[in-house]
Order: C-alpha cells, then structure tokens, then sequence
C-alpha cells in the first residue's frame, strides 16, 4: 500500500523517500503493488487519482471509466506521479518513472489517460507536456486515444482543444500544450516550460545511435522546471538489450535492489514486472538435469501481467502461446520476451546456428582470459577479420587440465568508422566497449592491441608449436606481421579457409554445448554475434554467413569455429617461456 494519509509531512526529507522494493520478489508472487511504500502527498495522489477514474475510454462499447477498466497498477503509477510533488516547497521526489508491462496491458492507452491527467494537474501557464512515441503509429494511437477520451466528457471539451493536424491539444485554461510526437533528434523544438514527459516503448529505442542523446535533452528540459517528471512505459527488448533500454533498465534495477541507497542519484521509481530469478532462468545444474524453465508454466504467468482479466485474458494467451511454441526456439524467445518480460539472452535468427540454442546454458561466469590461462594445459587462437567496417574477432580456446572440457575468452575490435556506417549497431557496438569486450579504435591499434594479447599467451608456453593460431588469409597480411613482431612462428600460424571448411567446428561445438563440454564467460559480444549468423546450404555441406546485410557481425564467432578446428586435432602445448623469452616479444 502506498502511504498517502492526510498526516503526511508538508516536507519529506529525501532520505525518506526510498524508491528501492526491496521485497519484490515477494510481492510478485503475493500479487501486491511494486510500488514501495511511499510518504506520498494526499491531496495531490487523490486529485490525480480522481481525474483519473473519471477518463473514459472511446473505443470500449459503453466508454467504461477508467475507475472500472483500469487496474490498481497504474493507479499506483498516477498516484506516484503526483503524489511526490510537494505544491508547498515546490519539490518533486520522484524525478523519473520506469514501468516495465508485458505486451497487451494497454501502456499505451493508460499512456494517453496519463497524459491528460497531467493537463489538468498542471499550473504552469503556456507549459508544455509531451507524449513520444518511437513509431508514428504508436504517437497516432496515443494521440487518437487522449482526444477520444476528451470528446466524452462534456467538461473535457470545454477545456481542451484538440489540433489534430500538428498532433497538438491546446488547454483553454492555462494555454499549455499536450504535443503528441515521434522520437526525433528535434523532439524538443519548441518546447516551453516542459513539466511532463512521456516515452513510450522504451526499448524500441534500444537500437538508436541518438537515443541516449535524446534523452539527456528530454531530462535537461524537464529539470529547467521544478515540477518535471518523467514517466517511461515499455516491454522487454525483442532482441538482446541495448543502448539507452538496457542502461536504463540497469539502473532501474538497481534502483529497485537497493544498490545505491545512502548514494545521492537521480530519484526513479522503478515498477518492474519480470520473475524472480528462480523462475526467469534455471541454474547450470538445472540446465544439465534437463528441467523445464518455470517461467512456461501458465500458473506462473498471472505475477507479471498487472492487467490480466481486463485487456489480457489467460486461455486466448495460452492458445497464442502453443501456437508459438511450435514454430521453434526462435519464436518462443520472441513471444516470451513481448507477453511474459523474459529478456533475451541470445539473438534472435530463425536460421541460425545450432549451438545458440544452449549456449546460455554453458556460462561460466568465473572466465576470464587470465583464469582460462590459469586453468588449461593447452591453448588455440582463432582470428577473423574483414574491412573496416567490419570487427576484427579474436577467440580463445583453452582445454581444462584436469577436466579435458573447452574454456572460451573472446575479444573484438571496431574502427570508430564503424559508428558512422552501421548507425543501426552503433549503440550496441558502445554497449560492448563500455563492458571491455570490444576495443573502439583506429588502425593499426586493433592488430596491435590483438597482437599484445596473443604475446600474453605465448608467455604462458601453452600455445602448441606448430597449429597454434588459426586465421583467415583474406586480408590478414597486418595483422601476421603483427603477429610476427610478438614472436609468432610461421609454424605456429595455420590459414583456414572459410564456409564449409569450418563446419566440422560447428557440429563439433553445438555436441560439447550440448554435453556441457564446452564453457564460456557469458560475454554480451558473443550472444549478440549468434544472433548475426546464419547457416546456409552449400552442395552437400553447410555454411555460417551474416543473416543480415551490414547489421550482422559473426567476426568472433568465425574466429571461434577456427580456434576449434585447432583444438580438435588435440594438440599439446610447446614450451615453457623463459624470462629471457617474455622480454623478447613485449
């Protein structure tokens, strides 16, 4: 329950309002509010509230109110909103909001509800509240839904005047605008004493280069004022989160953990609905005893769909569900991360390379190259690289001493061009350099950064003296003569060809991640590389390619098939390196 009595404090200090939930899992599984309990603003929570019960909705037979066909979640959303602005010393305690809502809980409708809510609660003259959308058919939607609602209430018409032609409502009272706009670069054109915003589908946005960008301008308009909020509505990711959606949600869960309490942050309440982790994910152990993911079981679904009963019914869902399941992983990751919050962990590619397929189950989160290092008795190098606009992959395989199963570390790098070319993975390409799994950089620094890193390895006299470093010959001549420079031999130096020559690795990988023979570090390059490739018929063998043109990169997974091919001939590892010898090649 949300605190909203009338003893409330006229002034709270921020120390109170703690926007963590702690408890969450718990309250998941009880069916209680995520949001926590909150010293909010009575007469403020209860106007909001107020206004809002009375929205009815224009597209439902007999307009229902928002009182009947909403559920308690978002009206603990609008009371949050308001609750936390203190009229008497003009403070807000809730800067920012993040809901995370299954596909079908009406986010978008609630959104337009929530946007004229915001109307009527302003005082600010010829202020301005903005509704963005990522796509114009969600801002068309959104704006259809908050005129609707207004042409149903004879005092609403009177307020308000809709201008359909820019997308606009216009307050009589105040002369503030409602501006109903497409994410855009130029998305705050214009904007006077911004009080409002809100971003819906959060995570379609995931992908822009501009995204992060926008947002600062959208916080930075907000902040001018001292009532600004800013509300965010979306689903999970489709694909592998990234940019602004996955930083976003990172610090949403943070927030909501407690991980930064007694620190001082932007104050965002975050209202996540997703499982607890024992029913989002199986353990290793789990994973290898074969047990189902509990996260299937309809009886679990009921926890995260607020608005199960009302624009969600559980049989229709269950039918689309069996449906989709028979269409293959692909499409059960796809339906799972919309309908139930499950975050894909692998990409998404209808044709793509077996191995994916239980490679979230091989994750050993203790990998790294030093402890692959520490761990093996013999190493095997893959690297595959292309043009500028392509990455340069390096893959390690390690085989474990005493278990004989295959360790796996991986490293890449881009050239800033990159950025430029591929706009639609720039902001995943920067996800990767903030973890340290990719290098950002300009030639010849790539091949010397990699050429470093194989140095290291030399050190360590687990690389086998002939067969050690697999590499594809198509334009590797910088990068061998890096190699050289650091004490590689041509013996230890194996060019491979490409395509069906490598499929012997991919039948051999997808068995050892099959058999829980193979591990690695659980690294965001690698699941977003499988989801780039695609196997292909060629004659009588197979082939991985990019599944799609210029966003797909599969650099490290190609040298990954290489490093394997080494492997797989059981090599034995060359000689110790003696001091002398490390002085030699660093």
């Amino acid at each position: 329950m949300i605190l909203s009595g009338e003893n409330a404090a006229p002034l709270v200090a921020p120390e109170m309002w703690d926007l963590s939930c702690v408890d969450w899992t718990d309250r998941m599984r009880e069916g209680r509010s995520l949001v926590p309990d909150l010293p909010l603003f009575a007469a403020e929570a209860d106007i909001a509230q107020a206004f809002y019960d009375e929205l009815q909705l224009p597209d439902v037979p007999g307009a229902p109110k928002m009182r009947t066909a909403s559920g308690q979640w978002f009206r603990d959303i609008v009371r949050a909103t308001f609750g936390s602005w203190d009229p008497q010393n003009q403070v807000r305690y809730i800067r920012d909001i993040l809901a995370l809502v299954p596909k079908g809980s009406s986010k978008t409708t609630n959104a337009a509800a929530l946007l004229i809510v915001a109307m009527l609660m302003n005082f600010r003259p010829r202020g301005t509240a903005l509704f963005v959308g990522p796509t114009q058919a969600i801002s068309d939607r959104a704006y259809e839904q908050a005129v609707g609602m207004i042409e149903e209430s004879p005092d609403l018409r009177r307020r308000f005047r809709p201008r359909d032609h820019i997308k606009t409502i216009e307050d009589l009272v105040t002369k503030s605008e409602a501006q109903v706009k497409t994410f855009d670069l130029k998305i705050l054109t214009g904007a006077m004493g911004l009080f409002f915003v809100l971003l819906d589908e959060l995570h379609v946005l995931g992908r822009s280069a501009s995204a992060a960008k926008v947002l600062r301008q959208i916080r930075g308009g907000l902040d001018k004022t001292p009532e600004g909020v800013l509300v965010m509505t979306t689903t999970q990711s489709d694909d592998i989160p990234a940019g602004v959606f996955k930083s976003e949600l990172k610090f949403a869960r943070n927030v909501r953990d407690g991980k930064y309490r007694g620190r001082i942050i932007r104050p965002m309440l975050p209202i996540l609905y997703e499982f607890p982790p024992d029913i989002a994910s199986l353990t290793r152990e789990e994973r290898s005893a074969g047990v189902e993911e509990r996260w299937k079981d309809p009886a679990n679904w009921p926890m995260v769909m607020p608005n199960l009963g009302r624009s969600i019914h559980l049989p229709s869902l269950r039918a689309d569900w069996e449906s989709e399941r028979e269409k293959g992983e692909d499409a059960i990751k796809v339906w799972a991360s919309q309908h139930l919050n499950i975050e894909i962990g692998v990409g998404i590619n209808n044709e793509g390379w077996r191995g994916a397929d239980y490679w979230e189950g091989a994750v050993d989160e203790t990998l790294t190259l030093d402890t692959l290092l520490e761990r093996s008795e013999v190493v095997t190098i893959g690297i595959d690289g292309g043009g500028l606009d392509d990455l340069l992959g390096l893959a390690v395989i390690g085989r474990d001493r005493k278990t004989r199963e295959w360790l796996s570390w991986y490293r890449a790098w881009a050239n800033p061009k990159v950025l430029e070319i591929r706009k639609d993975i720039a902001a995943q390409l920067q996800d990767f350099s903030d973890a340290d799994e990719i290098s950002i950089c300009p030639v010849p620094q790539d091949v010397l950064e990699l050429a470093m890193i194989v140095a290291q390895i030399i050190a360590s006299g687990l690389l086998p003296e002939k067969n050690a470093i697999g590499i594809d010959p198509n334009n590797a001549a910088a990068i061998i003569e890096a190699l050289v420079g650091v004490g590689v031999t041509d013996d230890m130096i194996r060019r491979l060809l490409q395509g069906p020559a490598l499929a012997p690795a991919m039948y051999g990988l997808e068995r050892k991640l099959s058999d829980g023979t193979f591990w690695h570090g659980g690294m965001l390059l690698m699941a977003f590389v499988l989801g780039n490739a695609k196997v292909e018929q060629r004659g009588n063998s197979v082939m991985v390619t990019k599944a799609v043109s210029g966003r797909a990169k599969i650099d490290p997974l190609v040298a990954l098939f290489q490093a394997a091919i080494l492997m797989s001939w059981n090599p034995s590892a060359g000689r110790l390196v003696t001091g002398a010898d490390i002085l030699t090649v660093i």
